[in-house]
């Protein structure tokens, strides 16, 4: 971009740049999900895709992970400055839910837990808490736009809500905030190509947009209906699809996406590829999906990888998509697009990691997790203040009594069982049976949260044991309960106070080790866990997110600016135990 003040505008037909009309020629890259230090070499490639725009979204549950505790708003900021340098112009959809396969939608797990189904609408509560947060991150929106010689040319209001809600009175409220707090440049909302989520998700006046995979002309159609002027937008074209754990991925076809960009530009639309690089949710922020058409089925967490099969892969390399989109692309850029940038340096050679200390679960949560509480009944994850991580229940059976079965209602999402002190089975429905168990005895439940689920009607629900357990007919009360947080781990003081002892290969707990790059040799690379079961890693205090066997994926995205010459420190939360653990690896 030039730096030069523009005026951007909603015409009859098209968008318009100083009343010249302008085609969007977009693509979805999340700040977030990447590395900072490798935002100039995305951007880039997006430029070399041909595209003329950037967007992304504000997830605002980690940027306020506890009331009034804002962490690096200042990112998107710095964002949109680099997409500027990139000659990219932005849309940014700030939400304050944005789905996106995102940890509770982008919604703060300490709102949803006050507030459940009440958030995304009228709700005074809610209302304060989002006006709050807009307050805070709208500067860095409104300070880049394009009538300032920034780069932002469209903010989104809200996120798809007609498949969600109908309180078009939130819509308007919202609206009203973004005009209120200095958004001047258009607004506009997206949903899908169906008369009830235009219905419920459109506002009279803001432009509105659809998002699809297929069906463009149908699709275009359906927006007509409801808005006869307008320029035509696709604010996803969703050119790949994300994978859960468990679950083969989707099938991917690269010139059956291509037809369908080609489709939608033909269309004489604007366009958003979503993906066109979709990156890593690192940190356990990956969300969750329920099954079915209801989305009211079994949870699907999402895997840790978002690659998406973008264009643009995981690592940032061109894939068979980027030549086909690029060829479908140019005829309608102002130019023809850029070369792409020098790949991203990768990892000179293999290195072991050599895991030399270890510490018991107990040990961990008792050094690094919060006050254990005792409640009547089990407390959620929410009241016990855990975004990410995992909870201990304690709990006791009286006694004398015969066996009779111990059953978990409503657990959510996976728990590692010990009575007396013997491990039980792993139970991962929501309605569990441990199995008969006599009095007196004590049940120790060790429960993970999979993901909050990111879309549909089941958004915002609680984690934990949200229904008690039952012996026999008779519920347990007196629960003992201690979370973890997993941002605990990053805390180098804390570390430094778990009793570590000898190393255990696979062992439930926390491993701790290094591996070390020669010089000349760091760069991108893979962290391969053979034969663990389910954790999460870091390496160098960088949140990788979570490892799990049940695939489909099997290695952790390791970004070079991570990696430093010389030893590099590894941690690995091992939840479930494994017992032919091998020795983790990092690879090219």
């Amino acid at each position: 971009m030039t730096g030069e003040a523009a005026a951007f505008a909603v015409g009859e037909r098209e968008f318009l740049l100083n009343g010249r009309p302008l085609r969007l020629l977009s693509g979805a890259l999340h700040h977030f999900r990447v590395h900072e230090a490798q935002w100039d070499h995305r951007l880039a490639m997006l430029r070399a895709l041909g595209l003329n725009c950037v967007e992304t979204y504000v997830p605002w549950n980690l940027h306020e992970p506890r009331p009034g505790e804002l962490r690096d708003v200042a990112a998107l900021g710095r964002f949109l400055d680099a997409a500027g340098r990139a000659g990219l112009r932005a849309i940014v959809r700030p939400g304050p839910y944005i789905c996106a396969e995102w940890e509770n939608g982008g919604l703060p797990h300490w709102l949803t837990g006050r507030l459940g189904g009440r958030v995304r609408s009228t709700d005074p509560v809610y209302l304060a808490a989002v006006e709050r947060w807009f307050t805070a991150l709208l500067p860095q929106i409104t300070a880049r736009q394009c009538t300032a010689g920034g780069p932002v040319v469209l903010v989104q209001v809200e996120n798809e809500y007609g498949s969600y809600g109908s309180d078009t009175g939130y819509l308007q409220w919202l609206a009203g905030l973004l005009r209120d707090r200095g958004v001047t440049v258009p607004l506009f909302t997206s949903d899908g190509p169906e008369d009830h989520m235009l219905t419920g998700g459109s506002l009279p006046g803001v432009l509105a947009a659809v998002n699809f995979g297929s069906g463009a002309r149908e699709a275009f159609a359906a927006l007509r209906r409801h808005r006869p002027s307008g320029p035509l937008f696709c604010a996803e074209l969703w050119c790949g699809w994300f994978a859960h754990w468990g679950e083969a991925p989707a099938p991917d076809d690269p010139e059956r996406a291509a037809r369908e960009l080609r489709a939608t530009l033909a269309c004489g639309a604007s366009v958003n590829l979503y993906m066109a690089h979709g990156g890593t949710s690192f940190g356990g922020h990956a969300g969750a999906n329920r099954a079915g058409e209801l989305h009211d089925g079994p949870l699907q967490p999402t895997v840790t990888s978002y690659d998406y099969a973008a264009p643009i892969d995981e690592r940032g390399r061109p894939t068979a998509k980027f030549a086909l989109f690029r060829e479908a692309l140019t005829p309608y850029a102002d130019a023809p697009p850029p070369p792409p940038p020098a790949p991203w340096p990768v990892l000179g050679a293999p290195a072991d990691v050599r895991l030399d200390r270890w510490a018991t679960p107990d040990a961990v949560l008792d050094t690094l997790g919060g006050p254990e509480v005792t409640t009547p009944v089990p407390a959620t994850f929410e009241e016990l203040d855990v975004d990410r991580g995992l909870v201990r229940y304690r709990l006791r059976v009286p006694g004398p009594r015969q066996p009779y079965p111990l059953r978990v209602r409503g657990l959510r999402d996976r728990a590692v069982t010990f009575v007396d002190g013997v491990p039980g089975p792993e139970l991962d429905t929501e309605d569990a049976l441990l199995g008969d168990v006599p009095g007196p005895a004590e049940v120790e439940l060790w429960v993970e949260s999979l993901g909050r689920v990111n879309y549909g009607p089941r958004l915002g629900e609680p984690k934990g044991l949200t229904g008690g357990v039952l012996h026999e007919r008779q519920y347990l009360h007196g629960v003992r309960a201690r979370g973890l947080r997993l941002d605990a781990l990053k805390d180098a003081a804390a570390l430094a106070r778990l009793p570590f002892g000898p190393p255990r290969p696979g062992a439930r707990g926390l491993h701790r080790g290094t591996v070390t790059v020669p010089p000349g040799h760091a760069g991108d690379a893979l962290l391969e866990l053979p034969g663990w079961a389910r954790g999460f890693a870091w390496l160098g205090g960088f949140p990788l997110g979570r490892y799990w066997s049940a695939g489909p994926q099997h290695a952790l995205y390791v970004p070079g600016p991570v990696l430093r010459e010389g030893p590099n420190e590894v941690l690995l939360l091992e939840l479930a135990g494994a017992r032919d653990a091998g020795a983790p690896r990092l690879v090219p």
